[in-house]
């Protein structure tokens, strides 16, 4: 990152240790929200970072915002920051103007009917919903999909959450007013299945992060037999495991943020996403088994980390997208498989 991006990543993880705390990140539990967290990067302006600057944004790119999402993960903040700021990228992406409003956005669904400029259907898992104003997602016209722009006051919203609490509401369209439409290409599509789910992977990475740091932490606190338990040798493996996925996860998230802000991420962006996968799980039983009873219990924050890597990684582009993707194409590709994974060419022998 260059010396203004690290300026903001640093404001903003200062702002996160001083606001977010466990009670904060609580509030979803009684159906509340950081609410004074959000106030602060709306007077900060963080949320413009990447909005190009004649639009009244920051001129920042994809890298700064992944970098801010991996935050958001690893202070598990209860707010629809990432939802906000990636319904803009993905409104400037298609010459849209960004809004100003609350806004969601929810892409990873089958698309809404649309018909004389209105829109009908529903949608489930939407998140933040109940709290936002404009919902950014796809509609179909004659087989044709587009992006679309949509007031929520035209939705009936039914609350739900995840397994984290987050919301995650049902919402339902008849006759709803399009604000804005934009046709799609096959390519645009693809695109922005891979930009989510690079989100998708910023936040777990995040989540990760902070369950590495506080089995770190646990294991140097908590005394048994006189001595810490980091010494004892079984402790030593999960976090060794712990190191080990933590450092993997993140090597990954910077390859295809670095990919993508080149504007070549081909296959990098599924890969990454199946090994987020498997992180999730490994992290949550380490991390789980460092802390032994205390880590499942309310009080304790680990609980706040390993729910959303369980939550999260069901959620929009999922593990079972990319391998029905990466399958369907390699069935239907002339090269090898290994040829598929190394890049090289298929050579035709005579």
């Amino acid at each position: 990152m260059s010396e203004m991006k690290d300026m903001i990543v640093d404001v903003v993880e200062r702002m996160f240790k001083e606001k977010v705390e466990k009670e904060t990140v609580d509030l979803l539990e009684a159906g509340k929200w950081g609410e004074d967290v959000w106030q602060l990067l709306l007077e900060n302006e963080i949320e413009k970072v990447a909005i190009k600057e004649e639009q009244g944004g920051a001129g920042g790119d994809y890298e700064d915002l992944f970098h801010l999402y991996r935050l958001v993960g690893k202070y598990a903040v209860p707010i629809p920051f990432i939802e906000h700021t990636l319904a803009n990228l993905i409104l400037e992406n298609s010459n849209i103007q960004p809004r100003s409003e609350l806004s969601t956005i929810h892409i990873a669904a089958k698309p809404l009917d649309i018909m004389e400029g209105k829109a009908t259907g529903s949608l489930k898992h939407v998140p933040w919903a109940r709290y936002a104003e404009k919902l950014v997602t796809l509609g179909a016209e004659q087989g044709k999909e587009s992006l679309i722009l949509i007031d929520l006051k035209d939705a009936t919203i039914e609350n739900h959450t995840n397994l984290a609490a987050e919301p995650r509401d049902h919402i339902k369209f008849t006759d709803a007013n399009i604000l804005v439409s934009y046709p799609l290409t096959e390519q645009q599509r693809e695109f922005f299945a891979k930009l989510q789910t690079v989100v998708t992977v910023s936040k777990m990475v995040g989540a990760i992060d902070r369950a590495f740091e506080l089995a770190v932490q646990f294991s140097k606190e908590r005394e048994q037999f006189g001595r810490p338990i980091h010494r004892f040798q079984l402790v030593q493996q999960h976090l060794a495991i712990l190191a080990g996925e933590q450092a993997l996860s993140a090597a990954a998230l910077e390859n295809i943020i670095a990919l993508l802000v080149e504007g070549d991420v081909n296959d990098e962006v599924a890969f990454a996403r199946l090994k987020l996968d498997d992180a999730s799980r490994i992290v949550a039983t380490s991390a789980h088994q460092v802390h032994a009873a205390i880590g499942v219990t309310h009080e304790h924050r680990l609980h706040h980390y390993t729910r959303r890597l369980w939550a999260w990684r069901d959620e929009d582009f999922h593990e079972k997208y990319w391998k029905k993707e990466l399958a369907n194409k390699w069935i239907h590709s002339t090269n090898t498989l290994w040829e598929e994974l190394t890049k090289k060419k298929h050579v035709e022998h005579s």
